[in-house]
């Protein structure tokens, strides 16, 4: 059986963006891996400022949101945090 592309996590969102986090850490999880593919293309680095810019276009708290990504391993960052990368291919990945 083909397996269907994952529905957007509308539910959570206001008009695309991101406004209160969900409660449940599963439902958290849908939206950070969701908003990553809409920010960051996998293994492509962007500087911290670039990325905080891109997140600021679906959240109200895009340097939480940046830190939250960080944290629940979709993105990686280098020491100096200079530059961001997401590490994690998700089911909202295009993989045709």
């Amino acid at each position: 059986p083909e397996l269907l592309p994952a529905p957007p996590p509308d539910r959570f969102l206001v008009r695309g963006r991101l406004e209160t986090l969900p409660r449940r850490r599963a439902d958290r999880d849908l939206v950070f891996r969701y908003l990553a593919t809409q920010v960051l293309a996998v293994h492509d680095p962007v500087g911290e400022r670039e990325l905080t810019e891109r997140l600021a276009g679906v959240s109200r708290d895009p340097v939480g949101l940046r830190r939250e990504l960080v944290d629940a391993g979709i993105v990686t960052r280098t020491r100096d945090g200079s530059e961001y990368w997401r590490t994690v291919v998700t089911e909202f990945d295009d993989l045709s």
